[in-house]
């Protein structure tokens, strides 16, 4: 069997999965004790799992995920507001099946946009496609893309994502023009993907940071009663790590 030309095929077909498996069992001893069948398998494994990979690698470069998060190191001490079941419930991705939302409120450096960027993570690896957005630079971006055409792109692009985390929500109070930006992103979305949204703010006043009631109405009904929600609480992780590396050491 001239296995040199058959490699070279299987790497132009880009079934480089099964091209790898070949070129390993070729330096397998004991290959010879296996069935072509199996051999066949073992090298349709290989594929699947290599073509799994990749677009878990696609999926993760795609949602440009803020923090380098995974749902299973999550800190879950009762003093930070989690609620263990909750976690556990979220960390299956059925919400996101279900396309329900979540709210994370708490001050600057609770683990808003870790916890986000975790969930998220967790969903790529799940098959799901996510997406990472501060919500100053979205608006920024929004203004941009009316000017050059882009605009509807944009929101098609919003509304086929399986998962959008919305970072930073209400730093600045919305304008009209925003809120009307996102009244059209959160209808898009709204029963067909999910969302989670940061903010340092209680929900009691984002229909105040909105501004125009009506809308205000309209984007809070979207985005609250089909949402988990977490309010996080404690000291700054940020600041605890701090201390931790300038803790003084004994000589």
């Amino acid at each position: 069997m001239l296995t040199h030309p058959t490699i070279n095929k299987l790497n132009e077909l880009r079934l480089k999965g099964m091209a790898a498996a070949l070129e390993d069992q070729l330096q397998m001893p004991e290959i010879d004790s296996l069935s072509f069948e199996e051999r066949l398998g073992l090298m349709v494994d290989r594929e699947e799992t290599e073509r799994e990979t990749r677009r878990l690698t696609t999926r993760l470069k795609n949602a440009r995920l803020r923090q380098n998060a995974s749902i299973e190191d999550l800190d879950l001490k009762k003093s930070r507001g989690l609620d263990r079941s909750m976690i556990t419930s979220l960390q299956s991705c059925t919400w996101i099946k279900d396309r329900l939302n979540l709210i994370i409120t708490g001050a600057t450096g609770t683990g808003k946009t870790w916890i986000a960027c975790a969930l998220a993570q967790k969903a790529c690896r799940e098959g799901y496609t996510a997406k990472y957005i501060r919500i100053p630079r979205m608006f920024n971006d929004l203004h941009v893309a009316k000017a050059d055409g882009s605009y509807a792109k944009i929101l098609n692009n919003f509304a086929r994502t399986n998962l959008i985390i919305f970072d930073d929500w209400g730093l600045k109070k919305f304008t009209r023009d925003q809120s009307h930006d996102l009244l059209e992103i959160l209808e898009d979305r709204h029963n067909a993907g999910s969302t989670i949204i940061t903010s340092q703010f209680p929900i009691s006043v984002w229909h105040e940071l909105i501004g125009d009631p009506t809308l205000a109405d309209a984007i809070l009904d979207r985005l609250i009663h089909n949402a988990y929600k977490i309010d996080l609480k404690g000291e700054s992780m940020r600041k605890k790590r701090s201390k931790l590396t300038n803790k003084p050491t004994l000589e």
